[in-house]
């Protein structure tokens, strides 16, 4: 089983907080389509034999698309793609986006799950992050999707400067009372040459602080945990039956095709990612040409990257796996890695598994980082 992941590089306008790649023309929209379908086409025998299980639509803004871009995309997908029967299709959507009129049109497409992009119910927050819609349209959206859909996803931000616990609080209450069955949750991060970076070294913005996105991220587990969401991911929270397959097949290591500019690509033995620039994009495939990079993955970056993801979910790392695609060294260097960990309550194994505590989860990253392997001889 594969995933399809498209990236719509488009935007209304730029959050100061976000570092992904994007444009806020859309003059070359109808273009940048037809060189995604032209990649889809392009690109078919990678997976010729392959089942494709889960389509995400991430961006940039993909609810910037008209449902008929969205079903021109769909389609090109079920004509040169095995498609499973039952695919989950998730669609990156805006609250000032979704509109009553495009809502239902949606729930008529094969889209079937929603991740909206809240990050927060409070103006203050909105509009320190330069998000196109307001918390009036945020409650509206909701309102409406959750009538028309039952697999929704949202987004709320945590760490935010002047976010007190009791805000953060009420942001969690006011999501989980609209009935969605996963929010994925993030805290803010100041990611180079963002507006945000500028505003911070200016002193327009406070600099987040890491004892208070821990301090939220705690309230956010426990107010889910409390109310029968699993934490299955450190970012990621959700109703059993409700986890986002999409993402959990990259978390497992399987293959997924990356379609568009800055979409990254993974076929078990080499990583690729497209140019991130429409116009150099969509000259390439104009071209016939693929403008990606393409990079062979190391014995060492593969056990890198399955330490780092599994740290990271509920399931852990396999010490049964590691021994038997690594061999007995790399298992005997991960645990004596570990070891220290173990002694601080960070880490613990439990039938052949190393996981994260609870105390640890909000330093999995950085604990991942101790576990890595440069060069094993």
């Amino acid at each position: 089983m594969v995933g399809i992941y498209i990236h719509i590089p488009f935007c209304k306008q730029a959050c100061h907080y976000c570092d992904f790649h994007f444009s806020t023309s859309l003059k070359r929209k109808d273009e940048m389509l037809e060189a995604l379908v032209s990649e889809l086409i392009m690109r078919k025998e990678e997976f010729a034999d392959e089942i494709v299980e889960t389509i995400y639509f991430g961006g940039g803004t993909p609810s910037i698309l008209s449902t008929e871009e969205i079903q021109l995309l769909l389609n090109t997908i079920y004509q040169n793609y095995k498609v499973a029967e039952n695919p989950e299709i998730t669609l990156e959507a805006n609250p000032d986006d979704l509109s009553e009129e495009k809502i239902n049109e949606l729930a008529k497409s094969p889209v079937n799950r929603l991740s909206i992009g809240i990050q927060s119910f409070f103006e203050e927050d909105l509009q320190l992050m330069n998000r196109a819609h307001n918390a009036e349209e945020a409650k509206k959206c909701l309102s409406m999707a959750t009538r028309h859909f039952d697999n929704i996803t949202v987004d709320l931000i945590y760490g935010i400067p002047g976010m007190t616990n009791e805000r953060w609080k009420e942001n969690i209450v006011t999501a989980l009372s609209f009935g969605v069955p996963h929010i994925s949750s993030y805290a803010l991060t100041v990611e180079p040459k963002t507006a945000l970076e500028k505003f911070i070294e200016k002193g327009k913005v406070s600099v987040p602080k890491d004892e208070v996105a821990q301090e939220h991220f705690t309230i956010l587990v426990e107010e889910l945990e409390n109310v029968g969401f699993v934490h299955y991911e450190i970012s990621n929270f959700g109703k059993p039956n409700y986890f986002s397959k999409h993402n959990t097949s990259y978390w497992q290591g399987k293959k997924y095709l990356g379609i568009g500019p800055s979409a990254h690509s993974f076929n078990g033995e080499e990583r690729s990612w497209n140019v991130s620039n429409n116009a150099k994009y969509i000259k390439a495939i104009q071209q016939g040409e693929l403008p990606n990079e393409v990079e062979i993955l190391t014995k060492e970056d593969v056990f890198n990257e399955y330490v780092m993801t599994g740290l990271r979910t509920i399931w852990g790392v396999s010490l049964v796996k590691i021994q038997m695609d690594f061999g007995q060294d790399f298992e005997s260097y991960l645990l004596k890695q570990a070891e220290k960990f173990i002694q601080q309550d960070l880490l613990y194994i439990e039938n052949r598994m190393l996981k994260t505590t609870k105390k640890g989860k909000f330093l999995a990253d950085g604990i991942a980082s101790d576990l890595f392997i440069l060069n094993l001889k």
